[in-house]
Order: structure tokens, then sequence, then C-alpha cells
């Protein structure tokens, strides 16, 4: 099968297209013949080994995971004797991120645990758009900022693709949502349900007298003496993405004065599950969250797509066809 190998840490141009033999599915797995992938963060932390740390699960001096790939949509092509939740043909999706990946190729081996029935409203290209985006978006607004109906959620980089589901999502769970981007994606985010907009690039949120009961923070460099200002006196902050020093002061600073106060400032690492994947397959059928994508690139052009992911300026998310 055709997959893309990566053997060392570095840039884009180090993806190399290649050959390798298809996998065998295991007892409890099922193979998947990959239609669509699509790429995260976390691609980009496979992909350079940076920040060092993430190296102790990577692999400290090569890829641990050569396969790189996260998302996927595809179609059960066969089945372990053990599997029981699929058949031959279903159309499935689901994040690999924490089963070795392996998402970039042709087909891959999976437990039959981390996949779910792709919803049925979706083709395969908009289905791999969702697992690991959606799921991260879901994690911080229903776990961590336990956001409830009639809330004040202010999204900071509500564009990508994390963000473009965290708006979706607190909308579905019935907040009053805020958001802060640059120009070229108020229209985006008016169009999937927010109540106000930001121009970061024409006014300046932290002028505006309106605190929130949560802020996600997607992307940005705003302090966390700028959020604890935003906030409400029982609120919480969820960093989800942003510059380092940012996450660095959520996780020093923030844990202080979440100790010290009533304010809470939280960072957390999404971790892909089943029941989320169904939560959001039901949420995307019932047409209140919708994936927005922004390129599609063909498998062969996974140097040119992670090339214009870094950039940082995507609007939603980038997709792979396989």
């Amino acid at each position: 099968m055709k997959a893309i190998i990566s053997e060392k840490y570095g840039t884009p141009d180090t993806l190399k297209l290649s050959e390798v033999a298809a996998p065998i599915p295991k007892p409890n797995e099922v193979l998947i013949r990959v239609q669509a992938s699509s790429i995260n963060f976390g691609n980009l932390v496979l992909l350079t080994g940076k920040p060092l740390p993430a190296r102790l699960a990577f692999g400290l001096t090569k890829p641990k995971y050569p396969i790189p790939g996260g998302d996927m949509a595809g179609i059960v092509e066969a089945r372990g004797a053990n599997v029981t939740r699929f058949q031959v043909g279903d159309e499935v999706y689901g994040d690999l991120s924490g089963c070795g990946w392996g998402a970039f190729a042709e087909y891959v081996a999976v437990d039959e645990k981390i996949l779910a029935l792709k919803p049925l409203n979706l083709s395969f290209i908009e289905a791999a758009a969702v697992p690991m985006a959606a799921t991260t978006a879901l994690q911080a607004i229903r776990d961590k900022g336990k956001v409830r109906a009639g809330q004040k959620v202010l999204i900071h980089g509500a564009s990508g693709g994390v963000g473009t589901f965290a708006v979706q999502i607190a909308k579905a769970f019935g907040a009053d949502v805020t958001v802060v981007v640059s120009t070229r994606n108020v229209d985006i985010v008016k169009s999937l349900g927010a109540d106000y907009v930001f121009d970061y690039q024409k006014e300046d949120f932290r002028k505006n007298d309106q605190t929130y009961d949560v802020i996600i923070g997607v992307n940005g460099s705003q302090s966390i003496s700028t959020y604890k200002r935003k906030l409400k006196e029982n609120g919480v902050f969820v960093h989800v993405g942003g510059t380092s020093n940012q996450m660095y002061q959520t996780m020093m600073l923030g844990s202080w004065l979440s100790m010290t106060g009533k304010k809470k400032f939280i960072t957390f690492l999404q971790r892909a599950n089943q029941q989320d994947l169904l939560q959001m397959k039901e949420l995307i059928e019932e047409g209140k969250v919708k994936p927005v994508i922004d390129r599609t690139y063909p498998l062969s052009e996974i140097q040119q797509a992670f090339n214009y992911f870094e950039e940082g300026h995507s609007q939603g998310k980038v997709v792979i066809t396989i």
C-alpha cells in the first residue's frame, strides 16, 4: 500500500510517499480502507519533535510512529475474529492518535473500540475533518469549562479546526458565544452562530467591560492576567492552544491562581474516545455542528499540505484525500 513515512524529525520535506506492506488486523481490530485524513497540531509535533518534552512519548531521536496521521474516515475492509461492533462495508471514522497513528496511508488496522460509524450526512472528506479537532473542542467546553445553557462564553481564536467546532458546540449547549478573530474570519464565525465577534484588527476585546463564565483559549498570545480580568468571579479559562508562553503561564501561574482564588485556569490534552465520537455524530446528524474545510490535498502532496497548515491561517480544517 501507499503510505507517508516519517523517518526523522524535521520539516515537511522529510515526509516521503512510499510503498509498504499493508497491515493485518489482530483479533480485536478492523482493517480500514482509508478515504481521507486531516492535519492537526499533533501532526506538527510528530513531524518536528517539538516541543522537546513531547519526544518522551513520540520518540527521543526519531519518530516512534513511522506512519503519521491521526484523523481518519474510511470503510471496513476486513475484521478480526473477536470484532463485534462493525461489519465489512461499514463507513467509520476515528482518531488514531492514542493507538499508534497511521492514517496517512491507504489502509490501517485499529482496535474497534476507538472507532464509530461516521455521521450519515457527511462525506468521507467531511468526516475526516471531525475526530481530533471536534473532540478537543467538546472536551474543553463540556468537561473542562462545564458550559451550561445561558452562560457567556468567549472563544479566543475561533477560525481554525478546533475553534470552528468550539463555536458550534458552545451554541449547541445553549451558551451565548463571543469570539475573537481577524477580519478575514468574521463572516465564517458569524455563519457558525457566534453571537458577537471581536475583529482584533479593528477593536480590542480587552477594553470591553463584558466578563465571561468560560473563556476557551484556542489561539492567541494574551497573558493569563488578561483572561483573569475577563472572567466572572467563578469563571473558568481553558487553554487549548496558542503560544508556548501562554501554555506555560497556564500550567504554572494558572495553577497558583486556581488554588488561591475562585477563578480556574486549566490546560489539558485531548484524549480520543469512542463515546465522544458518538456524541459528535449525534450533534452533526442533528444539524447542530458541521465541519469547516479550508483546503484538500491528495496524499502525494502531503508536503504542500503541511507547509500551508504551518502558516497558521487555515479557516477550518486541512484535509488529505487518500
